[in-house]
């Protein structure tokens, strides 16, 4: 399995990025949450000129954030300083639109948007529609302004099989955060496959009945291998090294923070809580002083979203939620784990150090291999 990088997009980020190729990192991304974080774009535009190998990510974007054109000139203009190291993720917004106080966008947006930027990024026409008007758009200066010849790489945030069945039509990879569950991920899997498959036979029909009529058939091409990502946080044990202590929730606590954020702004998430990570959620809102039904909470919910861990929040992390969102054990036992993520589709684990980001990197690179984790008899 492959291993990438991910952080909060900000200034002076670029010599991280590059840090990161030097380790033989396969991936390095920045999260997309405007009111919390910087801009991506100019943090990868940064990166791409202090690296020359390293693939850069989008970790997500949404049409909630902009306009399918805009979102496509930025990644063009990122692909001509970067030629295929682009990759693009795609979600509803669910963090990105709860920051500002809204709620997600809908799936059949991220669909429409998502297949709007693969043909605009490829130099294709697509669809632009704003309230009741439609046009054509394309690019209509691409050398030296914008790069469509070289593709960028599409993944969707997926936590359901409906998320999976966009990425399985549209014949992208998925991203999903923190879901260390291989059967959820084997789930996911088998959704984007079927999709993927009724989407070839629907265009192999298409194609056929084209073919019929003095055209060419041909398949659409769904079947293509695409890439599987999980964000997430890894901490291997010393020997006789507490579990559950300050070191593990330093590296992992932002992780299990935003859990129980989501728990806040998703009461049916909130009610399948066992009772101690309820009782967490309690303290959560208690320490930023606010409600779950306050009209203003995200402007105190979200307060230092995915970053380092706070020493007030230590206590929020209770056992349970280091058992469930981070990659937390010894040597044998976190090997394991990713071999079990492998097996159920995860081609790459990217994860976000937050303590001292350079020494993290550093670490990790030890603990694997610089193309990849090797064999589990020899991993970590």
């Amino acid at each position: 399995m492959r291993t990438g990088i991910v952080m909060a997009a900000r200034p002076g980020l670029e010599h991280l990025a590059a840090r990161a190729e030097e380790l033989g990192f396969s991936s390095f991304w920045v999260y997309d949450t405007p009111m919390v974080h910087g801009d991506p774009f100019v943090a990868l535009a940064l990166c791409a000129r202090s690296t020359s190998r390293i693939r850069l990510g989008i970790g997500v974007t949404s049409p909630a954030l902009r306009s399918a054109p805009a979102a496509a000139a930025a990644l063009g203009s990122l692909n001509a300083l970067a030629p295929g190291r682009v990759i693009c993720g795609v979600g509803t917004g669910n963090t990105a639109r709860r920051t500002l106080g809204m709620r997600p966008t809908k799936t059949v947006e991220l669909e429409s948007f998502t297949a709007a930027l693969q043909d605009l990024t490829a130099g294709r026409e697509t669809d632009h529609r704003e309230g009741d008007r439609t046009s054509r758009v394309c690019f209509l200066h691409t050398g030296g302004h914008v790069n469509t010849e070289d593709p960028v790489e599409f993944v969707v945030a997926a936590f359901g099989p409906k998320v999976a069945a966009v990425a399985g039509r549209l014949n992208t990879g998925m991203i999903s955060f923190a879901l260390h569950a291989p059967a959820a991920w084997s789930a996911l899997v088998q959704a984007r496959r079927a999709a993927a498959q009724a989407t070839d036979n629907a265009d192999n029909a298409d194609n056929a009945d084209n073919a019929d009529n003095g055209g060419t058939a041909g398949n659409a091409g769904n079947s293509e291998k695409t890439q599987s990502y999980l964000i997430s946080s890894l901490y291997l044990l010393a020997d006789g090294e507490d579990r559950y202590g300050d070191a593990v929730k330093d590296a992992m606590g932002h992780i299990a923070v935003s859990a129980l954020i989501l728990a806040v702004e998703n009461p049916a998430f909130r009610a399948a809580l066992p009772p101690e990570e309820s009782a967490a959620v309690d303290r959560l809102l208690r320490l930023r002083g606010t409600t779950a039904t306050d009209p203003g909470r995200h402007h105190t919910l979200y307060r230092n979203y995915l970053g380092r861990l706070s020493t007030e929040d230590r206590d929020l992390v209770v056992p349970s939620l280091v058992d469930k969102f981070g990659l937390v054990g010894t040597r044998d036992e976190i090997g394991q784990k990713i071999d079990a993520l492998e097996k159920a589709g995860v081609d790459e684990l990217v994860i976000q150090p937050v303590a001292d980001p350079e020494a993290e990197m550093t670490a990790l690179a030890r603990l694997t291999a610089p193309s990849g984790l090797p064999p589990r008899s020899s991993r970590i």
